[in-house]
């Protein structure tokens, strides 16, 4: 197979007349079609994309429309040179090749993208998944679910069959060990979409319930800033609504249910005189409690008398302690967002304060709508949320949610943690934790993390 300098060199373009150069490259690229014939057109495939590792905007540019023009020529043939020099190429180049596939496959007519051709596409992908950055991973997952072939439930399902061996669910978890980290959130954000009603989130659920939620304060990650324990609790509200049978479902209650109680802490004893024997109160995280007590919620609707006949007595009673102590300061909280928020509308709303503080009047509202289902006798698992950091979904009737494509775009630059290469991917995390400290619910103090 001839390479980019023998190609250039029978072109005349490694003349010292460096002018004349671009044009006869560029010239070259545009003749390049009129060759991919039969069993050429696989090789003009493999140069082309060679030569996407170009800088000259113009030439890339030539570059990309001759590889459609051949696409449209044999969609096969030229994911042969695609792949070839995704598996086997230079970086900048496998990079390079990778964005087309992102970018363009999706402007190919249908009778360009056939069954047969999908089929190709995904059995190539499956190559490449072996050994792939984060960055990699996500547009693989965009070009992936794009495909028509995998449109459907059993297209879905191997799509998070897919994530869910790029994860590793069946190794041990390691807190520790940021890469592990960022590899779990990385897959599990790709999973997250292609949940439903018939495409089940159980084994993601199973795992962080026993491997990831006992090891919560030992999460490490490189990610300045980011709030790892809320990122991993956010996923795991998420993915609780579409959870199918669980095999060990009243044990991985019972875990999740021991964190909730993490967050949700006992009153203040009291001293004689009637004041606080302690020197602060407990601080409320507002966040974590939301994600835990919708997890629980949801999980709990399959096994209902788990609070009434799974917990003996006294724990039931511990529980209802902190519920009943939590809805008090979140009604004081409630309170005091209202009324920072009274009157105001359209573009007053949009201050970034503001914007803030709406945020945290949906996160308080969802917890409390939640408490008062299991203050019920017995406990209740009827009522319906939007989780704070989602778009409210305008549904029919007895509907429960739609999900949403939250699969990135952005180009692969090698830089990001992966699966099994070793750069990090960035996260950024929707909303920040709100606390407060009860004995003075002061709104600007409330909000500030712990």
């Amino acid at each position: 197979m001839p390479t980019v300098e023998e190609l250039y060199r029978n072109y005349g373009i490694l003349a010292d007349a460096t002018e004349q150069v671009g044009q006869i490259r560029r010239q070259a690229i545009k003749e390049l079609p009129q060759f991919a014939t039969g069993e050429n057109l696989p090789r003009v495939a493999d140069i082309l994309t060679q030569l996407l590792q170009t800088d000259d905007s113009a030439e890339f540019n030539l570059v990309n429309n001759a590889l459609l023009s051949i696409f449209k020529m044999d969609a096969k043939g030229t994911l042969g040179g695609l792949f070839s020099q995704i598996l086997q190429g230079e970086d900048i180049v496998r990079e390079r090749a990778i964005k087309f596939l992102s970018t363009k496959l999706k402007t190919l007519p249908d009778e360009v993208l056939t069954k047969e051709v999908e089929e190709l596409i995904l059995t190539e992908s499956k190559k490449v998944l072996e050994d792939v950055t984060g960055e990699e991973f996500v547009l693989f997952m965009k070009i992936l679910s794009g495909l028509k072939s995998l449109q459907t439930v059993s297209g879905r399902q191997q799509l998070v069959e897919l994530v869910a061996e790029q994860a590793d669910l069946e190794q041990t978890f390691n807190p520790s060990d940021p890469d592990c980290v960022d590899r779990l959130l990385q897959c599990t954000r790709q999973a997250v979409p292609l949940f439903s009603k018939n495409v089940h989130s159980t084994r993601f659920v199973t795992y962080f319930c026993e491997q990831v939620l006992p090891n919560l304060s030992s999460l490490t990650t490189p990610v300045e800033g980011l709030d790892i324990q809320l990122e991993v609790l956010k996923l795991l509200a998420e993915m609780s609504s579409f959870c199918g049978d669980m095999e060990k479902l009243e044990t991985n209650l019972r875990k999740l249910f021991d964190k909730l109680l993490e967050y949700m802490p006992l009153p203040p004893e009291e001293a004689e005189n009637g004041e606080n024997a302690g020197n602060e109160e407990p601080k409320l995280q507002f966040s974590y409690v939301e994600c835990l007590l919708y997890s629980f919620h949801q999980l709990g609707r399959k096994l209902p008398d788990f609070l009434t006949a799974k917990l003996n007595a006294e724990k039931l009673k511990d529980f209802k302690i902190r519920l009943q102590y939590f809805a008090r300061g979140l009604q004081v909280y409630i309170r005091q967002l209202r009324l920072a928020l009274q009157g105001k509308t359209g573009e007053a709303l949009k201050t970034d304060e503001n914007k803030i503080k709406v945020v945290a009047l949906k996160i308080t509202n969802n917890i409390n709508v939640l408490i008062k289902d299991l203050f019920h006798i017995p406990p209740s698992y009827k009522s319906t949320v939007t989780l704070s950091w989602k778009p409210v979904q305008k549904v029919e009737l007895g509907q429960k949610r739609a999900s949403e494509d939250t699969t990135s775009g952005s180009p692969p630059k090698k830089s990001s943690a992966g699966p099994k290469r070793d750069a990090r991917q960035i996260y950024n995390p929707p909303s920040g934790k709100y606390s407060s400290n009860l004995s003075n619910f002061n709104y600007e103090r409330s909000l500030q993390g712990k």
